[in-house]
């Protein structure tokens, strides 16, 4: 018994690590959107516009760009590695210099394609066209009510035209929160455009590390530390101090947990410009940053999490076979380590909260079923808040809606169990019931595997 529990000590462990690694939500916004807001902040940004349909590119060119021989088309995927990155059709590299009349022609190969990067596994991520106010090219499985309230917030997913800078030296900026000093660290190089990781392997003496006083703010000298750890060649560095204690003044006034630009970078005409734009927001600020995520791209998510998220329900997609419906985070990590234990896979995370309601239920077993690799679902409910009987009533509520093709294993404790367990008893419903946890848990992966 003590190895037994031992083992699953060091599993809960390493799974809540990898778990809470995975649960961090942050809004995640286009290049173009990026730039927009830096340029909203006195931030130098190459001037761009982003289309999605060859029309929008061939007015671009001619209203925005007239007379000039070439731009920068690059594909908008929330997603690093574009540049080498593949499409799906063949077609190699989602950010290109193009010659003017080629831009239609490689606008067209990445408009509408799945992109494939180091970041966005195997499945890619696609480079839309907006057909009738709707993505055809995103494919939902959850329900049509579901998809017609994720279709409402669909944004746009483009190409991204920019004019090409005339760069003579190309370096590496970022702000991001630091749990060592507690508060911002704004981190530079003064070697850029490729990846921040293999210039810490390569050139670990070159990273610039300055963290912020939250209380005082950037000062001259802090943002005087990192424009002279940058080593500008032909920039002002009074103008550069200023970009940089600009770029600061966004990322608190936006509540951001990461303002990366990778290149940030010096022109032929001695200044600093920030070539690129990639920003996260803090969830928690969402209330007070309305405008900001309002920008979401649903495309660019999981559509179970977008409705999960939509029916204030905690979900995160996973790779197993057994779906989990459970109340807490804490009860959760120990449901899915229990499943590894007899030997199953769990598919997801799904946390129905404290005071879920019999709605919620039902949308968390649409969410579930949706999930085609799901040969099985677990019900794991500790009543406190969250009563039984209300957990009991959306479980048959939802098999009346939802065609539930699969075993479901219930397990329910706490408040109300007795009248929860009635009301399942009295459905005729084919459950399997358990006893606890561990029952439960092997007796799903048996059903799964039937």
């Amino acid at each position: 018994m003590r190895g037994l529990l031992n083992k699953l000590v060091a599993r809960s462990l390493s799974v809540a690590g990898k778990w809470q690694h995975q649960q961090l939500r942050r809004l995640n916004i286009h290049e173009y959107q990026g730039a927009e807001l830096m340029g909203k902040y006195g931030v130098n940004v190459p001037k761009g516009v982003a289309v999605s349909s060859l029309e929008e590119v061939k007015k671009t060119i001619q209203d925005v760009f007239p007379g000039e021989s070439e731009l920068v088309v690059k594909s908008q995927v929330l997603a690093g590695g574009r540049g080498l990155g593949k499409f799906k059709n063949g077609f190699q590299g989602g950010v290109h210099i193009v010659k003017a009349d080629k831009i239609e022609e490689t606008a067209g190969k990445m408009l509408g394609q799945i992109l494939v990067t180091k970041q966005t596994g195997s499945q890619g991520k696609v480079v839309s066209k907006i057909t009738d106010g709707c993505n055809t090219n995103i494919e939902y499985s959850i329900g049509k009510s579901e998809i017609m309230a994720i279709m409402e917030l669909i944004s746009p997913c483009t190409v991204y035209l920019c004019e090409k800078l005339s760069l003579v030296n190309e370096m590496y900026f970022a702000i991001m929160l630091d749990r060592t000093t507690a508060g911002p660290l704004i981190i530079a190089c003064k070697k850029g455009g490729t990846s921040i990781e293999d210039l810490a392997e390569k050139f670990p003496d070159l990273i610039i590390k300055v963290p912020i006083d939250v209380f005082k703010g950037i000062t001259d000298e802090d943002a005087a530390k990192i424009v002279d750890g940058l080593a500008l060649k032909v920039a002002d560095r009074k103008n550069s101090i200023e970009q940089v204690k600009k770029l600061y003044k966004l990322f608190c006034e936006c509540d951001c947990t990461l303002l990366e630009i990778n290149p940030i970078a010096e022109t032929s005409d001695k200044q600093l410009v920030a070539a690129d734009a990639k920003l996260n927001f803090d969830d928690n600020a969402s209330f007070r940053q309305k405008e900001i995520f309002a920008l979401r791209d649903p495309t660019q998510e999981d559509p179970r999490e977008v409705a999960a998220a939509m029916a204030d329900l905690n979900y995160i997609g996973l790779d197993g076979e057994i779906g989990c419906m459970v109340n807490g985070a804490g009860l959760a990590m120990a449901t899915m380590d229990i499943i590894k234990l007899h030997g199953g896979t769990p598919a997801n995370f799904l946390d129905v909260g404290g005071n879920a309601s019999e709605g919620q239920v039902v949308e968390a077993f649409k969410i579930l079923t949706s999930d085609d690799k799901v040969k099985a679902i677990l019900v794991n409910i500790f009543g406190g808040i969250m009563k039984c009987d209300v957990i009991a009533s959306g479980i048959v509520n939802a098999a009346k809606q939802v065609a539930l093709k699969v075993p479901v294993v219930v397990r329910l404790e706490g408040t109300n169990v007795d009248r929860g367990k009635r009301i399942l008893k009295e459905s005729g419903m084919a459950l399997i019931t358990a006893e606890d946890l561990d029952d439960a848990a092997e007796k799903a992966v048996k059903a799964s595997a039937s």
